[in-house]
């Protein structure tokens, strides 16, 4: 006789039975945990792990354009100046003057009041690319203000060769150091680009004062500014692309950029356009130097944008992290 125990006994055990020999169900996914999805890792709701930053593209990604464009402009100024092409430094000269005017207006405009500025000034901080930089804009503005206004003015001009050539060599710190500066935030894209971004922003400056300078020089003056042009849109898409490798999924937002692959195009055709045809033709000159420049502003744009997008989603914060302890 079968009591009544046994017969719920028996029938608990027919139902785990059934239970883990049906796919899908729980008593399956007990047995082979590792049959379950892969574990994605995200914030609450989606919602942004980072505060977006409060910069504005216009005056940001402006001021990372023009001091770039200023820095390169005033170095490619004193290579004329040394070398007897007195056209081709005026343009430097006169073009570094402008873009300074411009990017420092961008930085005043972000930063809402002049008197910031100044209060940088106050201390000077190895650690800080902001302090750095605000010193180095100190060392170079007067001299570049100097240079261009002797130039335009034609007076002093033992002076204003004196300013070219130190505005020259303060040049290329202030072409690439707006790059550890947006580095030394925590935006995924920007942070962890460390290594290429300041080659990246070197080789886009020196390829928008290349143009500039192929631009509005003459064509027996202008062989300086076509090799920078040219060496500067090599180096800023090799940067560009070990970039987009050595980051691996983080370059996602990079590699969906259009501005990106835009400025890359641009610089590439105008440099190639330079060193062939405008050697020749005054048009292709000026055609090259154009697409040169607007390849260099898409290019800070670019950059700009993605970074936004990798602060604003999660994944770029959180999985990058967790891949990076693992």
């Amino acid at each position: 006789m079968t009591s009544q125990t046994d017969v719920r006994l028996d029938g608990a055990a027919e139902l785990r039975t059934e239970r883990e020999a049906t796919p899908g169900s729980a008593g399956d996914r007990r047995e082979r945990p590792e049959a379950g999805p892969e574990k994605v890792y995200d914030s609450y709701y989606g919602r942004p792990v980072l505060s977006e930053p409060t910069w504005q593209e216009h005056d940001i990604a402006g001021y990372l354009f023009l001091g770039g464009l200023a820095g390169a402009s005033s170095t490619l100024a004193a290579v004329a100046e040394l070398t007897g092409r007195p056209r081709l430094a005026r343009v430097g000269r006169v073009a570094a003057l402008c873009a300074l005017g411009g990017s420092f207006y961008s930085l005043i405009h972000d930063l809402g009041r002049p008197e910031r500025f100044i209060n940088m000034l106050r201390v000077f901080k190895v650690t800080s690319p902001m302090s750095v930089g605000t010193w180095i804009l100190t060392a170079y503005g007067p001299q570049a203000v100097c240079a261009g206004a002797a130039d335009l003015s034609g007076r002093l001009p033992r002076l204003g060769r004196a300013a070219t050539v130190g505005a020259g060599l303060a040049g290329p710190a202030v072409a690439t150091y707006t790059a550890a500066l947006i580095c030394d935030t925590a935006v995924p894209a920007w942070h962890e680009g460390f290594r290429e971004m300041p080659f990246l922003f070197a080789g886009s400056a020196a390829a928008a004062a290349g143009g500039l300078g192929m631009l509005a020089a003459p064509l027996s003056e202008a062989g300086p500014a076509r090799r920078v042009a040219m060496l500067g849109a090599a180096v800023e898409c090799v940067a560009a692309t070990r970039m987009e490798r050595r980051l691996g999924p983080l370059a996602e937002p990079l590699k969906r950029s259009r501005l990106l692959r835009a400025g890359e195009a641009l610089s590439l055709a105008g440099a190639l356009a330079g060193v062939t045809v405008g050697r020749r033709s005054r048009i292709a000159a000026v055609a090259a130097g154009a697409a040169l420049l607007a390849g260099s502003a898409c290019t800070r744009f670019g950059i700009f944008r993605a970074g936004m997008e990798s602060a604003n989603d999660p994944k770029y914060t959180v999985q990058w992290q967790r891949r990076r302890l693992s």
